[in-house]
């Protein structure tokens, strides 16, 4: 990580932790520390299959970060939106509807409430800056290139110290080789996992009513593993298989851990991405912008979104497929479609609270 000289920059705050009685999920919590001893690693690897088979989201703690870098990683999270001006930032706006790609910005109110991904006619209130793990392959705004060493160094981290521990543990539960998943999520290769600096603005009592509160509705993510720096602001549910909605409680210097559609194809549905949704935070904390950090990992970009029938795992328990076989997607062509049509395309109600939309002939359904 960085070294102890570091560029100035303002600090950011967060919000107090919320202190309303919600309900939260009850979510398992891995010590990643334990990951390096291969005993302690077939241990782990079980508490993560039972995690992922049961709520689908998980809590890591021990992951190598202290408190202080993690603080320091929110420091710098909040530069693209507070110390970039509107004109630059629009300089660097990606143009996700041509090329598929979310590298750069994805500026306020570009998701479009004509299609019904936000209901009432409300648009989205959520800047977000996305960096390749490349960091180096797109060039940033003035305000953040001092700060690039550290963005390339935490790119690092995440996807060797956390990604990569994850992925054999994911493997080693469904008794692959351990570098199974690891093989296929190469940090040189073509591919766009990537550091994302998120940031949901507080909206007005009016666009609240008109959304039932609902801020992203509910959906699975796209990728194989999304890493979220837990922050202090309660806001993200999960849809339990109880059918109820529950809040992620926030956890001191963790991460929370979920899985996509492409980990899904790959293990051959063992491994079922879990519906998550943003709705207006509490009462004690409405007023304060939401600022996330995540790492949002995929497969590189060759590989074909098949099931790995050698497991015996699923030899034993059978295979759900996220595509069909003769036309499974690449990951490209799987995030580029995704990437491109979200926001852009007519939902369709199909059932209470359910609407879908089909995307290369793949049936993607979002939950409210």
């Amino acid at each position: 990580m960085p070294s102890a000289t570091l560029p100035q920059i303002p600090h950011y705050e967060p919000a107090p932790t919320t202190e309303e009685p919600l309900e939260y999920a009850d979510l398992a919590v891995i010590d990643l520390s334990k990951a390096n001893a291969p005993e302690e690693r077939s241990k782990l690897a079980v508490q993560v299959r039972e995690a992922m088979t049961t709520s689908g989201f998980f809590y890591v703690i021990n992951h190598g970060l202290t408190q202080a870098q993690t603080a320091r990683m929110f420091d710098i999270a909040d530069v693209p939106f507070s110390q970039v001006p509107d004109d630059e930032k629009s300089s660097f706006q990606a143009d996700i509807k041509a090329n598929g790609s979310y590298q750069g910005y994805k500026l306020r109110q570009y998701w479009a409430s004509i299609f019904n991904h936000i209901d009432g006619g409300v648009r989205d209130q959520i800047d977000q800056y996305n960096v390749d793990r490349d960091v180096m392959k797109k060039q940033h705004p003035k305000a953040l290139l001092p700060l690039i060493p550290e963005i390339a160094s935490f790119a690092r981290f995440n996807h060797f110290d956390i990604l990569h521990p994850l992925l054999r543990l994911f493997a080693l539960g469904m008794e692959l080789p351990e570098d199974t998943f690891v093989n296929e999520h190469n940090f040189d290769a073509r591919g766009e996992s990537s550091v994302r600096f998120l940031k949901y603005y507080p909206r007005s009592e009016d666009d609240e009513v008109k959304t039932k509160n609902v801020w992203l509705k509910g959906h699975t993510d796209s990728g194989s593993v999304a890493i979220l720096w837990s922050q202090p602001v309660a806001a993200l549910q999960i849809l339990s298989p109880d059918g109820k909605w529950r809040w992620i409680k926030h956890v001191e210097n963790a991460l929370v851990i979920n899985t996509g559609d492409a980990l899904e194809a790959l293990s051959g549905g063992f491994y079922k991405p879990m519906i998550h949704r943003v709705v207006q935070p509490p009462a004690d904390q409405r007023g304060y912008p939401r600022l996330c950090i995540f790492y949002f990992a995929l497969p590189d970009d060759d590989v074909k979104l098949v099931p790995h029938a050698e497991s015996p795992v699923l030899q034993e328990h059978g295979i759900t497929r996220r595509f069909e076989e003769a036309t499974a997607p690449t990951m490209e062509m799987w995030r580029k479609s995704r990437a491109s049509t979200y926001g852009q395309t007519q939902l369709k109600k199909t059932e209470a609270d359910v609407e879908e939309e089909l995307i290369d002939g793949i049936l993607v359904k979002h939950y409210n």
